[in-house]
């Protein structure tokens, strides 16, 4: 392309500007609003995805979290400042590990007028425990998000904060100053605690609202307790409060330390000590499985409105040209080259190109506070504008490079010698559909429409019939495919076997003890249920790595669903969770080590042991709170006769009613109503409650029956979200497709109307055109919609590991078919009526 052609594509574009601008100003607005919308959906996709990892990083977060206690359950003496300082020099000072810091459960709650200990009921129930950080431990390290007030002063004893349910379930306020009191262990296990006198009084303020990290998304175990918590200052002076103690360790090279650092500790600790671990990288899997949903929503729209700014852009830009195809006639006429005619439309064209596309990436830039969605967002560390350059860059580039390349193409193939060439060898074909139309006497109107639909034209009147029926098909697939990927996602939420829970009930200890046999007994005596298994909750070294098991009998009835392999039906077996197998780098048929704790621990002691990996399994979140417990693919299911017998010894209480398990799963008789087995279960709790009460080394322990304990993954999917936004926008990308084509008619409609056609004929003929469009949309894209979200949800389900079962919303799928005629028919009317309203000479006075 010369440098004569620009200097006259240059002038043509400054002096016909005033007439051509409304065309630009369209193209531009198009690309720069749906384009910055796909653009904005896809960062916030990324964003969404990415928050927890990021905002990890933020409060430097530690790698690893260890309680130790002892043998048989949670130590019960007050840990000294000695003792803390001496774990947190033991721990600082192994390989691999960075910084140590703690948090310690204190004996201490609010004062009655009199000054007696006056425990609400959330914190009688353990709903809400009070927590005491040491070395700056959620202050500095782990840093707690502040939601509303201010965070405290570490040196300060007088000021603490709280989560928001904490402060909820406590009937406190921020500002509020709350009198309280610190006991002693022997206070505060004495028949009559509300007569102890404090040892130690401090008023102090909430000053706070807090976000802790590993709450953000959490499943039904770890729900409770919630926390408040005290400085570092209060801690130091209530230590004869102090028990139960924490560390969490921020490792060398992050999570690839864990194992060895957990093999570290477990030969640190003395005989007769027993620790639990629980892993950060666990609870950011969870997280990044229960945003995923929302994610992917994000990301769909993007892919709709991103598509839909492709193809509504690229019918603008042809329909900008097209007006302009009589002048490059008469420059054609008057001796204009080739090059000339295609610089005249592309000089313009291509500025609007860029210029929207620079808008498109404005756009995206400003709705980028809106991300990121879900739970995340309240840890969030970076709030307001943010810049992806990934998306950013890759869009922009997208867009020019796309629809640059459209219009290069699409001026070349309106250029006057080639339209000419066209004109003189191309008959518009006509369509097979609309003769078998006239064949069967349909009325002309209808025929007409059915052509409009089919048959691109000639010239002038020429329509882009492939891009409006493709982006037809492509609508109705993607809402589709969505309402069938919302449908798993329900199936899924209101299943619980899918997600692990493959019974119907569960009986536990409210605070982790164990259940007497006589609930055994009574489960075997009970008409409603059909069949139960008692699992212990532990943990183990597998191939190294500390693993939440449930240990439960071989050959159980009562199991979690099996995804791949077979269940645990001898000794010598294991099955695993999905992500654990994954993590281990194993497959099913091949062999693992499980031990537990050193030699130097026994009679408590497992020995490396060989174990067959024979399935894998969807388990059940189920364990104790704060602890690394099983959930969906996290865990291991083992026979409990892995234990040696100096083992189950050791830990066989003198007792007997405290040598039952940790729960048991009940699965109820076929046919027998939910309400009437639940009532038989809790006559069974009661029963052990009564039991535990009338003896004398275990008086207040209570036990209730368990519904459904949902993952961290099924909490946050409720529902998808952003479904209605998704139909919406494919629906609407149906209408946008059908107006360009309908007002790419509007001469053929004016013909149609000097030629004696009344108004309902042009309406009917325009109603004709959309619904066959939006048949064909329906044809094809519902069955190809089916079979891409059975698909996607098919992957979806494994990646988070639960049980694959995809299903059909055939009535949703139905009423998407039929509202897409309608809608068709509706948004068509208005350029049709506004056609046949528009005065025929001012449309035909160039024919």
């Amino acid at each position: 392309m010369n440098k004569e052609a620009l200097g006259v594509a240059w002038y043509r574009f400054r002096a016909t500007l005033h007439r051509r601008w409304g065309g630009y100003l369209t193209v531009v607005l198009l690309i720069g609003l749906v384009g910055g919308v796909a653009m904005g959906a896809v960062g916030a996709a990324r964003r969404t995805q990415s928050a927890f990892p990021i905002a990890l990083a933020a409060t430097d977060a530690s790698d690893l979290d260890v309680q130790i206690g002892t043998v048989g359950g949670y130590s019960l003496n007050v840990v000294s400042a000695a003792e803390q300082r001496a774990h947190l020099e033991q721990i600082a000072h192994l390989p691999g590990v960075e910084h140590v810091a703690a948090y310690l459960n204190l004996f201490v709650g609010p004062l009655s007028r009199s000054g007696t200990l006056d425990l609400p009921p959330a914190m009688q129930d353990d709903a809400v425990s009070g927590i005491g950080s040491v070395d700056d431990m959620y202050f500095d390290q782990d840093r707690v998000t502040v939601s509303q007030g201010r965070m405290a002063d570490p040196r300060s004893d007088s000021e603490f904060v709280a989560t928001t349910e904490a402060a909820h379930l406590l009937g406190w306020h921020v500002g509020e100053v709350v009198h309280m009191g610190a006991f002693t262990l022997q206070q505060a296990t004495s028949p009559d605690p509300a007569r102890s006198k404090p040892y130690f009084r401090v008023s102090a303020k909430l000053v706070g609202i807090v976000v802790f990290p590993s709450q953000v998304v959490s499943d039904e175990v770890d729900r409770s307790p919630t926390f408040v918590l005290f400085t570092p200052a209060l801690t130091e002076r209530v230590s004869q409060s102090a028990l139960y103690p924490y560390y969490g360790l921020v490792l060398d090279h992050g999570n690839a330390d864990v194992a060895a650092v957990e093999r570290e500790i477990i030969h640190l600790l003395p005989s007769g000590e027993s620790y639990n671990f629980h892993v950060t990288s666990v609870v950011e899997g969870q997280v990044e499985r229960a945003t995923k949903p929302e994610a992917i929503a994000l990301a769909v729209f993007g892919a709709i409105a991103g598509l839909a700014a492709l193809l509504i852009a690229g019918q603008a830009i042809g329909r900008r040209l097209g007006a302009d195809s009589e002048d490059l006639g008469v420059l054609r006429a008057l001796g204009a080259s080739p090059a000339m005619t295609m610089a005249d439309g592309l000089l313009g064209m291509l500025g609007a190109v860029v210029l929207g596309s620079v808008v498109a990436l404005l756009v995206a830039v400003a709705l980028s506070p809106l991300a990121p969605i879900g739970p995340a967002r309240r840890l969030d560390p970076s709030p307001g504008l943010a810049f992806d350059w990934t998306v950013l860059g890759t869009g922009l580039l997208v867009l020019v490079m796309g629809l640059g390349a459209l219009s290069v193409a699409l001026v070349y193939r309106a250029a006057p010698q080639r339209a000419d060439r066209r004109r003189r060898l191309y008959r518009s074909p006509v369509s097979s559909l609309a003769r078998a139309a006239a064949a069967c006497g349909l009325p002309s109107a209808a025929v007409t429409g059915v052509r409009f639909a089919l048959e691109r034209g000639q010239g002038r009147t020429t329509v882009p019939v492939r891009s409006a029926l493709l982006g037809s098909v492509l609508a109705v697939a993607v809402v589709v495919a969505t309402l069938t990927f919302g449908s798993g996602l329900r199936t899924l939420v209101t299943h619980p076997a899918l997600y692990g829970w493959n019974w119907s009930y569960a009986i536990e200890e409210l605070g982790g003890g164990k259940i007497p046999p006589k609930a055994e007994t009574l489960l075997d005596r009970d008409p409603v249920v059909a069949s139960w298994t008692g699992f212990d909750f532990a943990n183990a070294q597998v191939d190294g790595q500390t693993v939440p098991i449930l240990l439960g009998s071989a050959g159980a009835t009562v199991t979690p669903p099996i995804l791949s392999g077979r269940r645990l039906e001898a000794n010598g077996q294991i099955v695993l969770g999905a992500a654990t197998l994954a993590q281990l780098h194993t497959r099913v048929g091949e062999t693992v080590t499980v031990s537990y704790a050193t030699p130097k621990d026994f009679p408590v002691y497992v020995p490396p042991t060989r174990l067959l990996v024979v399935g894998t399994a969807t388990l059940p979140a189920v364990g104790d709170s704060g602890y690394l417990h099983t959930s969906m693919g996290t865990g291991a299911l083992l026979p409990i006769d892995i234990e040696p017998p100096a083992f189950r010894k050791a830990l066989t209480s003198p007792d007997p009613n405290e040598n039952g398990p940790d729960m048991i799963a009940v699965q109820l008789r076929s046919g027998v109503a939910a309400g009437a087995g639940l009532a038989s279960l809790h006559r069974i709790a009661n029963a052990a409650t009564k039991l535990m009460a009338a003896d004398p080394s275990e008086a207040g322990d209570t036990y209730e029956v368990l519904s459904v304990q949902q993952p961290a993954e099924i909490v946050n999917y409720s529902s998808t979200g952003a479904t209605p936004v998704i139909l919406a926008s494919g629906l609407a990308a149906v209408g946008l497709t059908l107006v360009a084509s309908v007002r790419r008619r509007r001469r053929d409609l004016a013909l149609l109307k000097t030629l004696g056609f009344t108004r309902r004929q042009l309406a009917a003929t325009v109603a004709c055109q959309a619904s066959v469009a939006a048949l064909i949309g329906v044809v094809i894209g519902v069955p190809a919609g089916i079979a891409l979200g059975r698909w996607l949800w098919d992957l979806f389900a494994r990646a988070i590991f639960a049980v694959p079962d995809p299903t059909v919303p055939v009535l949703e799928v139905v009423l998407v078919a039929v509202g897409a005629l309608v809608l068709a028919n509706i948004i068509a009317a208005v350029p049709g009526r506004m056609a046949a309203r528009t005065r025929t000479a001012l449309l035909l006075r160039t024919e």
